[in-house]
């Protein structure tokens, strides 16, 4: 007889791990005990045949259940004669905190994200022999929500917004049995014992008063709201509202969305019009992948992404002969797609039989609604109906984002299925536990994520969003102190920020400074932090970094966002870009491409005025406003600098007319490449200038060039693709200059250029045809979302320096 003591760490705790052991044991007539650990792992003692310990072993590593991620398995084996167990059993936690749900100490928390409905409960649902069927709230411990629920620690149903809702007899019996999927799956329920499900009309908008608080945990309907129909007659009520063109309010896990019929143009332009979103693309959910099929296209890494537990929106090829209207994303060549994830999800589309258009249910600019109250009072003059709940919302989390860009999966915006779940910073950058200061690092501006670095691991809050206002702000700072609650984390003393001097984020590190929990900040800059975000999760030290994004402040003052850095973590060198040209009217350059137009031909030779006027360049305010550009120009009044790659495409979009005002973030660009996917890119081999002493790609002569081109009668998809394909090649030739020079074997792209797919495709030809190896983010967003994980990456390498 052997026995086996064994130590698992990783996710292992509150994601059914114990359960899964018991279930093994006794299958193999295995004797012993499973607990948790008060450092966040379980412990586990076997006894029995070698063999069989080995089965059990080999179930650990290979098949351990679906939200846990087993890092380690460590082994002390031995030949006994005398049995110490009877039996198998799941016995108490050694910290008398652990229960049996989730766990977190100072060494970090393991509590899963929220994730999709499981099949086994997707079964139940549609049972009809189940107690759950047509329940829309079923969950175990392979699924449900989970950060959008917990108040605090340990994650046991009372510290939950579940504990308003006591289980019944025949759901405590469940939850007590270790052979069952639900054994002490904290946020179960059943239609007899779980959260209600109502469907209700505003009949009169400006009726709609302040909600009455919360009084016994349960998130109350609003009085104003006319209740039509509850449970499963709500969802066919819903259903009705959708199919007839109406638009809905669909409570959900973190938050609620705008919904209606995404192939009805009328409904479409209905929810353009309330919502004050003229052109922004809309994310679309189908019922399942053959329905993705008849909508996009589909690779085996997107169809993947898609159909995770994660559940995140994937930007998709649009189809040719898609049935969508073509309001849900004007001027683009993909769409953003979803799967249910949520039992309301399920139910509505066995109603539903078309794709539904999923809006984020939030005025412009600010935090999603996430309580019923604020969802009827906000949206009582966009929606036709509303389908609550009455769970509580502890913490929003949007919908995740993520792109395939040249065959890699890149996150555009991380959040439900992903947070709260670390991202390591690898090695060699891995300090030992308490080598170094732990981190907070509060992100940029612009599409904000915050991040709390602790030893080797990273966590990083929900999107957050754009913190340019107090409403974000407040957001910004619960995020926080939700994701130090959930992490068992302290506060760090190490504030890391945008090194802007202007934004919301610097004077928020500067006030936890000055008024406590932290003693210092560490002001990184901004493409700094993007090539940091990629060393640290491909284990490397050093790389040459193209950077290339819309806007980033650079140390010398000026507009930064086509960069060439020789990065380490704690260090980095300007060592090529683009070409510095003027950006007229500062910040009204990125809202209206037109005036980087001017910039660009300014910067370059020739006559400025008399070109915009040839190729016909519209300003919003007409001549009269072009006329004022020029003016601006020529006394260089207003005229910062910029190297920014975001605003060369920008340039261009307005150039070919395909974007001239941008209503949203990045739309000149998209529109850009959307039109150059149909295009054919001429081989121009643009020349170089020195600037400061380093190289840069002549953009001036680039922009000049696509201007005659277009004048000579060139396709607009060519001279589209022309400008993406050179601008990629020169920026990437840079690269490898630069890595050859000083002896350095990768380049990393990031930013948010990297969402390109052409581009992103070009920069890696060219680098691998060097030798050299090319490294992007997987992990965390190229783009600002990833920003905050790499403030924290710098702060840490220079504190430990």
């Amino acid at each position: 007889m052997e026995r086996a003591t064994v130590r698992v760490t990783g996710v292992v705790q509150s994601v059914g791990f114990r359960p899964f052991v018991y279930r093994r044991a006794v299958d193999h007539d295995l004797r012993g005990a499973v607990r948790n650990l008060g450092d966040a792992g379980v412990r586990i003692e076997l006894e029995g045949d070698p063999d069989a310990v080995d089965a059990l072993l080999a179930a650990l590593r290979e098949e351990p259940p679906p939200l846990s991620t087993v890092e380690t398995v460590e082994v002390d084996r031995r030949s006994v004669d005398t049995p110490a167990f009877e039996a198998f059993a799941i016995v108490p936690s050694d910290d008398a905190h652990a229960d049996d749900g989730a766990h977190a100490d100072a060494d970090g928390g393991t509590l899963p994200p929220d994730t999709a409905t499981c099949d086994r409960c997707l079964g139940d649902l549609r049972d009809p022999d189940s107690r759950f069927h047509r329940y829309w709230a079923t969950a175990c411990v392979d699924c449900g929500p989970r950060f959008t629920v917990v108040e605090s620690l340990p994650f046991d149903r009372p510290t939950t917004s579940m504990a308003a809702f006591p289980l019944c007899e025949a759901c405590r019996d469940v939850y007590g049995d270790p052979a069952d999927r639900r054994y002490h799956a904290q946020t179960m329920a059943c239609p007899d014992c779980g959260p209600r499900l109502r469907y209700g009309t505003v009949p009169t908008p400006a009726a709609v008063g302040a909600a009455d608080p919360p009084t016994d945990g349960r998130d109350p309907f609003p009085d104003a709201l006319e209740t039509v129909a509850e449970r499963a007659a709500a969802v066919r009520a819903t259903a009705d509202t959708v199919t007839d063109g109406g638009i809905a309010v669909l409570k959900g896990v973190g938050g609620a969305h705008l919904a209606c019929d995404a192939t009805d143009p009328a409904a479409v332009g209905a929810l353009r019009e309330r919502t004050g979103r003229p052109d922004k693309p809309f994310a679309v959910m189908a019922p399942d992948l053959d329905a993705v099929d008849r909508i996009a296209g589909m690779t085996a890494s997107e169809r993947e992404a898609l159909a995770s537990h994660r559940r995140p929106i994937v930007l998709l090829s649009a189809a040719g002969d898609t049935p969508l209207a073509a309001g849900v994303a004007p001027g683009l060549h993909t769409v953003g797609v979803m799967l249910p994830y949520s039992g309301v999800h399920h139910l509505l589309f066995d109603r539903v039989g078309v794709p539904l258009v999923v809006t984020s249910a939030n005025p412009p600019g600010q935090p999603m609604y996430r309580a019923n109250g604020p969802l009827v009072a906000g949206l009582a003059d966009v929606a036709d109906g509303f389908l609550l709940h009455d769970r509580r919302i502890v913490s929003r989390c949007d919908d995740s984002v993520v792109r395939v860009a040249d065959g890699a999966r890149r996150p555009i915006r991380r959040s439900r299925g992903f947070v709260p779940t670390p991202v390591p910073v690898a090695a060699p950058d891995v300090a030992g536990p308490g080598d170094g200061a732990d981190v907070l690092a509060v992100g940029p501006e612009l599409d904000v994520a915050a991040a709390v670095r602790h030893d080797g691991d990273c966590y990083l809050t929900q999107h957050v969003g754009d913190v340019d206002g107090p409403e974000t702000l407040s957001f910004l700072e619960s995020a926080i102190a939700r994701l130090l609650a959930v992490t068992g984390l302290e506060h760090p003393p190490v504030v890391a920020h945008d090194a802007h001097p202007s934004f919301v984020t610097t004077d928020y590190a500067d006030r936890l400074v000055a008024e406590g929990p932290a003693d210092r900040t560490i002001a990184v800059q901004h493409h700094h932090a993007h090539a940091a975000s990629v060393l640290a999760e491909h284990a490397r030290d050093r790389a040459v970094a193209l950077t290339l994004d819309g806007v980033g402040y650079g140390p010398d003052g000026t507009v930064w966002g086509g960069e060439v850095l020789d990065a380490s973590r704690a260090e980095y060198e300007r060592v090529g870009g683009l070409a510095p040209v003027p950006m007229p009217g500062g910040d009204r350059a990125t809202e209206h491409p037109a005036r980087m137009v001017a910039g660009l031909l300014d910067a370059g030779d020739g006559p400025v005025s008399e070109t915009l006027e040839r190729h016909g360049v519209g300003f919003p305010g007409g001549d009269e406003e072009r006329s004022l550009v020029v003016q601006q120009l020529d006394a260089e009044v207003n005229t910062p600098v910029t190297t920014s790659a975001g605003r060369f495409l920008d340039a261009v979009s307005a150039l070919l007319g395909v974007s001239t005002d941008r209503s949203y973030e990045g739309e000149p660009a998209m529109r850009l490449e959307a039109v150059a996917a149909e295009g054919t890119a001429a081989d121009i081999e643009v020349p170089t200038a020195t600037v400061e002493g380093r190289p840069v790609v002549d953009t001036p002569w680039l922009f000049r060039t696509l201007g005659d081109r277009l004048a000579d009668g060139d396709p607009k998809t060519d001279v589209a693709a022309t400008a993406q394909a050179a601008l990629a090649r020169g920026l990437a030739g840079l690269a490898v200059d630069a890595a050859n020079d000083r002896n350095v074997g990768a380049v990393a792209l990031t930013g948010g250029v990297a969402y390109n797919d052409h581009i992103s495709e070009i920069v890696r030809q060219v680098v691998e045809a060097a030798g050299l190896t090319l490294v992007g983010n997987e992990r965390v967003p190229p783009g600002d979302g990833g920003i905050a994980y790499g403030q924290a990456v710098v702060a840490g390498a220079r504190e430990r320096r």
